[in-house]
């Protein structure tokens, strides 16, 4: 037994661990540290990664920790090629001062991406002075750019997430797209000493923008150093090569973009990109990267019917009895309507019945009371209008056992007659009992009476409550 279920284990082994997809190129390393490394990049080894622009470095920190670099020295916190982004944290340039206004510290900070595939990405990353004394100024390399932020206040501001930093206390401006090398620092008009009372030091940073708190950026904040050292995330955004789609399928050897993928353009316009078709989805850079969608897993997304997973995309079938695509709408008669339809007339049919014996029976208790003869004289008024009653609903009876069904009376018809008859037949009953008194007393009565209501024979009452019971539920 044990032996059995041991050799089940290791067969369905390979199963469950190709259901975990790996990122990386098959054969490299995924991880470094705590950050994913999904191919087109790759660590450790140059040919894990596409080229050696992305090939990057995985060092230990002097705690003994791994920690992923970008170029020679730049943390980086995450990577993610769907959006084509790298997340690198970089320190904040600042510049302090003391009370009498000299220069006590300060730090100018200057990043180049290089001529390859990576830009800073201008709609991720918004350029941010802080301080009550600043001018913060950010440029290129090649001085095709450049830009001031200036920050100004007089009395004491709290730093919050509402601020606007519309320049009171902190400032921003945006960065162009397409930028590849940026260099920002900061001067001063009065040195501080306005404001030395409350605030020493500027700071400017780029920041990604959907990461960046301003109330941890107070105006009492002074630097720090090392790998305490103040720091931002920063987005980079990446193409494959700078080059058109055309030219990049052209070359089939050199094409990145895998299977069930295709080829795409960046905002800036410059180089591209890979993704999955629609229905897809996974590493459109790997050659197994782009695997198929189950859109019928969780909820269903058809509008009717069920859902049948089909490569790339998937089918909805309609109920049985309904036609269509399922994903807008069936159209048809579901064959929950059917049966319920066949309920109803099978159950009308059956109440006829019942109908029609129970007024062959009135009829046979008509006949037998005639022809005994006793009452026939005062009774023979009151049953010539009971016996239309029975033989109209006899009539009725008949017509709900068409086989065909194409005069079948509704069941609201049906009713309606039932009750015309009980009321008939309790004001009969009435009418026989007050004559069979006036017979024995040898008088006519013309006293009122309190007409008591009589009970409906068996037959009667069975037939009501179906009836009742079926059209309260409908």
């Amino acid at each position: 037994m044990w032996v059995f279920l041991l050799m089940m284990l290791l067969l369905l082994w390979p199963v469950a661990a190709s259901t975990a997809r790996s990122v990386a190129k098959p054969g490299c390393q995924e991880k470094c540290g705590n950050v994913s490394v999904p191919y087109p990049f790759g660590i450790l080894e140059p040919s894990c990664a596409m080229n050696d622009y992305f090939f990057l470095n995985c060092n230990s920190t002097d705690e003994g920790h791994p920690e992923l670099l970008f170029r020679i020295n730049i943390p980086v916190s995450d990577i993610s090629e769907l959006e084509a982004t790298v997340t690198l944290r970089i320190y904040a340039a600042f510049s302090c001062y003391n009370k009498t206004g000299i220069k006590t510290n300060f730090f100018s900070q200057w990043i180049t991406l290089g001529s390859g595939p990576f830009m800073f990405s201008n709609t991720r990353n918004i350029f941010t002075a802080i301080g009550c004394d600043t001018l913060a100024l950010v440029t290129n390399f090649e001085s095709t750019y450049g830009a001031a932020c200036l920050s100004l206040c007089t009395e004491y501001v709290e730093m919050s997430d509402a601020n606007t930093c519309s320049g009171s206390g902190c400032c921003q401006t945006s960065i162009p797209m397409g930028l590849k090398s940026v260099y920002y620092s900061l001067s001063s008009s009065y040195n501080y000493t306005n404001v030395s009372d409350f605030n020493h030091c500027g700071f400017a940073f780029l920041a990604d923008k959907s990461s960046l708190n301003i109330s941890d950026w107070q105006l009492s904040r002074t630097p720090k150093y090392g790998n305490d050292a103040y720091a931002t995330d920063v987005v980079i955004e990446w193409v494959v090569e700078n080059k058109t789609c055309e030219q990049a399928k052209a070359n089939t050897s050199a094409y990145a973009c895998g299977p069930n993928a295709d080829c795409t353009y960046p905002e800036s316009g410059q180089g591209y990109r890979c993704s999955c078709n629609e229905g897809f989805e996974g590493n459109p850079y790997l050659k197994d990267g782009c695997q198929d969608i189950n859109e019928c897993e969780g909820k269903n997304p058809c509008q009717e019917g069920t859902c049948k997973n089909t490569i790339g995309d998937y089918k909805c079938r309609c109920p049985l009895g309904k036609y269509g695509d399922g994903k807008t709408r069936c159209t048809g008669v579901g064959i929950v309507t059917i049966i319920s339809a066949v309920a109803a007339s099978f159950f009308l049919v059956i109440i006829c019945l019942l109908l029609y014996i129970n007024c062959t029976k009135r009829r046979k208790e008509k006949n037998f009371k005639e022809n005994g003869g006793k009452f026939l004289k005062n009774q023979r008024a009151a049953d010539e209008g009971e016996m239309d009653e029975i033989e109209a609903v006899s009539e009725l009876a008949k017509a709900c056992l068409n086989s065909m069904g194409v005069n079948r009376p509704t069941i609201k018809l049906v009713s309606d007659r039932l009750a015309m008859l009980n009321e008939h037949t309790q004001k009969s009953w009435i009418q026989q009992n007050n004559d069979e008194t006036d017979y024995l007393l040898g008088e006519t009565s013309q006293s009122p009476r309190k007409e008591a209501d009589q009970p409906m024979t068996p037959s009667q009452t069975v037939i009501s409550f179906q009836i009742e019971n079926y059209t309260d539920s409908i």
